[in-house]
């Protein structure tokens, strides 16, 4: 490390110091997990890796009832285990889907191994319609295969995942969740099973039609099976993502992929790595790009802990002077990308109530312990936010960013917001947390928890005002949610219920906050597995964001037809969009799957 490199750290946070030095994990010749499990590659892999050991013994007996090698079509609502023979009942050699133009639609092929090891690759054909010659190309399509990596289970009491976590006290399996689009041939070894994803995106110009094609599953050169794929392409037409109303807020951690890429905060090595994981966030629309004003505003309930994006320093004379520099830097990174409605910036309530500053006269850095209600409080966050306000009219980002908090006591909430108004009046506000009705007017964004409601009237006040009005879901929540143990369609369900409850989306605490070895162990020290990620390094999706994005586009698609219905005065199809969607409640849940659910819905839906 150079000296320059020495004093930038200690000029921001002596804190960041010790995220620097962390890097010389990545100096190890093996990977470890967080639990101390050797994973026997060089820590960090980006290109291409190989998974954990299997906990789960291989039923021989089962693949000695089933020696041939077994292809077909699947359910993007399962996941396949890789230790047992897939039932040749449940596949099926062709696919049929529908979708509108704009669309992407999904499906998964399952290949089970029977006497000898494969060497497996696809090939896609385009999609074709006979009677207008018009073509969905094969460059809107892609196959990637899917990989396992480790998960553990809900508490044993069932009720939740939240809580410090044993390894050994939680049973370990593995589960298929990442889609790895970054590889093209595959060995899969006898007497295992290897899952693959495809997607195809519909242009939004197709003409309306039936469109059809073929996947090759090839081994090596030869051709184990050839899968038909059949789409009818609809009339209707969904906007592309940017254009999307479902107000999606997922908290990306860029400290995390400095950590895994091996980077330079902030560098332009660091913001390269980030371009392909981000891409998954725009393409699902992703509204809000979440900002860090403070150091450790969550203290450390991920691997990596985020710090802050503005750097205080009291100066010598004893106020306050305050560099927005880094946040300059990332905002502009994600406006680049896509991501360009909301800034949300954490956060006035830290969990430990103590904000790290630089002091000129001591030269060292400090930590301010005080809290909403007090003098010292109101003055320092004051000084804060009449200069980021300025920073940020000077920017063009004030009317998109918000003050946002979380999970805080009502009385602390109240005494910051009172601060917040205070600075500048024109402050927008932020909120994820308990429902407070004597909230319900002052904040602009607010979140609530899955296990609550708000009110009709509430929802219907705040559409008006031009206020956000979204749920939450956390490790509390035992289902649905977007474990890597969970059923895939939980995340899809999300759609469907924030378009029963009249809800303008959805908020979950991380995108990226990834475990120490996210590919290969997604069990975590506190939390359950997946908890702390949606997406995986390198740019890989996963099935739960997969599926999160077909909930999205439901939802999408319902706004339109309700749109349509009422232009057409159609009172009869609008009656039965809220039959369908009544059913879209956690007490429906509680009897049936998400994924019946969601069948049933799909198939009503399509009949309008």
């Amino acid at each position: 490390m150079t000296f320059k490199k020495f004093r930038i750290i200690k000029t921001w946070s002596a804190i960041i110091l010790l995220g620097w030095f962390n890097f010389s994990q990545a100096q190890s010749p093996e990977g470890v997990t967080h639990s101390g499990q050797h994973t026997n590659q060089m820590p960090f892999p980006v290109d291409s890796y190989h998974e954990l050991a299997n906990p789960t013994p291989t039923p021989v007996k089962l693949w000695n009832d089933s020696q041939r090698t077994i292809v077909g079509w699947g359910k993007t609502s399962k996941r396949y285990e890789k230790e047992k023979p897939v039932s040749k009942d449940s596949l099926s050699t062709d696919l049929n889907l529908q979708g509108w133009r704009g669309e992407k639609l999904s499906a998964q092929w399952v290949v089970s191994a029977g006497k000898k090891d494969l060497s497996l690759s696809v090939e896609i054909s385009d999609l074709k319609n006979r009677n207008n010659n018009q073509v969905i190309s094969k460059e809107q399509i892609e196959s990637a295969f899917v990989r396992y990596v480790l998960t553990d289970e809900l508490n044993k009491d069932q009720k939740g995942a939240c809580g410090h976590r044993v390894p050994a006290n939680f049973d370990s399996t593995l589960v298929a969740d990442v889609i790895d689009h970054k590889i093209k041939d595959f060995k899969v070894l006898k007497q295992t099973t290897r899952p693959g994803w495809l997607s195809i995106q519909v242009p939004r110009n197709t003409k309306p039609g039936l469109y059809s094609g073929t996947l090759k599953i090839k081994d090596g050169s030869k051709i184990l099976k050839k899968l038909f794929i059949t789409i009818t392409v609809e009339e209707r037409r969904l906007s592309a993502p940017k254009e999307w109303n479902f107000h999606l807020d997922l908290w990306q951690n860029p400290y995390a992929a400095a950590r895994y890429y091996k980077t330079d905060l902030w560098s332009d090595e660091h913001f390269k790595a980030m371009e392909e994981d981000i891409h998954h966030y725009v393409n699902a629309g992703g509204k809000s790009i979440t900002a860090s004003i403070i150091d450790r505003p969550w203290d450390g309930q991920t691997q990596d802990a985020f710090h802050s994006m503005v750097r205080w320093t009291k100066k010598l004379d004893g106020k306050w002077d305050f560099s927005f520099d880094v946040f300059d830097k990332w905002v502009e990174f994600m406006m680049d990308s896509g991501v360009t409605k909301q800034i949300n910036a954490y956060s006035m309530i830290p969990w430990k109530l103590s904000f790290a500053y630089f002091d000129e006269a001591a030269n060292t850095t400090k930590h301010l312990k005080t809290k909403p209600g007090e003098e010292e409080y109101k003055n320092s966050w004051t000084a804060m936010l009449k200069a980021f306000a300025a920073h940020l009219k000077e920017k063009g980002w004030f009317d998109k960013t918000y003050i946002a908090m979380d999970e805080r006591p009502m009385e602390s909430m109240e005494a910051a917001m009172k601060v917040i108004k205070n600075a500048d009046k024109n402050f927008k506000i932020s909120f994820a947390g308990n429902s407070h009705p004597e909230l319900f007017d002052a904040i602009d964004d607010y979140s609530i928890t899955l296990s609550e409601n708000y009110p009709d009237k509430i929802i219907e006040s705040r559409k008006k005002q031009g206020k956000t009005s979204t749920f939450y879901t956390s490790c509390s929540h035992p289902y649905p949610n977007s474990f890597t143990f969970s059923e895939p369609s939980e995340t899809e369900w999300y759609g469907w219920y924030a378009a029963n409850k009249k809800l303008d989306g959805f908020l979950r605490w991380a995108y990226n906050s990834w475990v120490l070895e996210p590919l290969l162990d997604s069990r975590f020290t506190t939390w359950a597995a997946g908890d702390t990620y949606f997406i995986y390094p390198g740019g890989r999706t996963s099935i739960r964001f997969e599926k999160l994005l077909a909930g999205i586009q439901a939802y999408e698609k319902i706004q339109i037809l309700k749109s349509e219905f009422k232009r057409n005065n159609n009172t009869e199809a609008l009656l039965q969009i809220d039959k369908i969607l009544s059913s879209f409640t956690i007490d429906e849940l509680n009897n049936k799957s998400a994924s019946v659910m969601i069948d049933k819905a799909q198939k009503a839906l399509q009949n309008l």
